[in-house]
């Protein structure tokens, strides 16, 4: 099943907390993976920057029981259910949802701050943002963010010539730790006598093995097939190479793909135009930074008995 959302983990944990006595986050953590019967590959499944979703939404859920006064952390990483909580659970703990408390105003000045909301009145339930923590959220923004300087990448290395599209290519395995420029001044091959070979990089910084580039500078929408890579195999075949890269901004063919996987003798790695975008921005190639958005979280250390 997919994850529950963040808000749905509020009934499991008061739950857990409702026997008065405190409990450490792990066992919150586990007692609403248990309750909804999650496999352990659900329970492994990640957030782009790394922590676990399910720790994420559950961490969320505790954080808005918090905020209206019905939990409370007593010690680092320690919480319990507080006398407002019994109360609020007398009816059931499937009564608790963001609109119960809303009748908090403590709550509704954090929902406020926390959906960007200015007037005097909670954000609504269907202004949850498609039921997403605020960490999802960012991340949901800065993919689309992505997703859009990705197509315009693409739309600019459409604009120049090839011979400098096979020039970005170089540059940016440089940048991803193949050898050096200087080393790889001569990277890109001239237009006569390349045979079928648009570019030679250097495998390492010294200059031990070669890797040689194929780069095909076609419309995003139109696919490299079988046909184009077995040209590729044979012009390593030629230069006695056993390592290329295919590079292009289309795409390819399962055909094309299942053939470069089954090679033996010859290492051939596919990057599509997609691929090659994110790459572009992964290792900022062609792309500035316009903004730098930092989350913090509390330091638990730094408040501990021992400081």
């Amino acid at each position: 099943m997919p994850i529950p959302k963040y808000y749905e983990f509020f009934a499991p944990v008061m739950e857990c907390l409702k026997d008065s006595k405190p409990h450490l986050s792990k066992e919150t953590l586990d007692y609403c993976a248990n309750y909804y019967k999650l496999s352990t590959e659900e329970r492994s499944e990640k957030l782009q920057s790394g922590q676990s979703i399910l720790s994420n939404r559950v961490g969320w859920a505790r954080t808005y029981l918090s905020k209206a006064g019905l939990v409370e952390k007593i010690s680092r990483g320690v919480y319990s259910i507080t006398d407002e909580g019994k109360k609020a659970i007398a009816n059931g703990c499937d009564k608790i949802t963001y609109e119960y408390m809303t009748r908090y105003p403590a709550f509704v000045e954090f929902a406020k701050r926390t959906f960007n909301k200015k007037d005097s009145h909670a954000p609504e339930e269907s202004e949850m943002s498609n039921d997403k923590s605020p960490e999802e959220m960012l991340e949901d923004a800065a993919a689309q963010l992505n997703a859009d300087l990705s197509e315009d990448l693409l739309g600019e290395l459409m604009k120049i010539s090839p011979y400098d599209f096979e020039g970005i290519v170089v540059k940016l395995l440089i940048k991803m730790g193949y050898g050096t420029l200087e080393e790889n001044k001569e990277a890109v091959t001239q237009k006569s006598g390349d045979e079928g070979i648009d570019g030679i990089v250097s495998a390492d910084k010294f200059g031990f093995d070669s890797i040689y580039i194929q780069a095909k500078q076609w419309k995003p929408e139109s696919v490299v097939g079988r046909p184009e890579i077995q040209k590729f195999l044979g012009a390593l075949a030629g230069q006695g190479a056993s390592k290329g890269i295919f590079i292009t901004t289309a795409q390819y063919t399962k055909e094309a793909v299942a053939f470069a996987a089954k090679q033996l003798h010859s290492k051939i790695v596919l990057v599509d135009g997609k691929q090659l975008a994110k790459l572009m921005i992964e290792y900022d190639l062609g792309v500035s930074t316009v903004a730098t958005y930092k989350v913090k979280r509390i330091d638990s250390d730094f408040f501990s008995e021992d400081v």
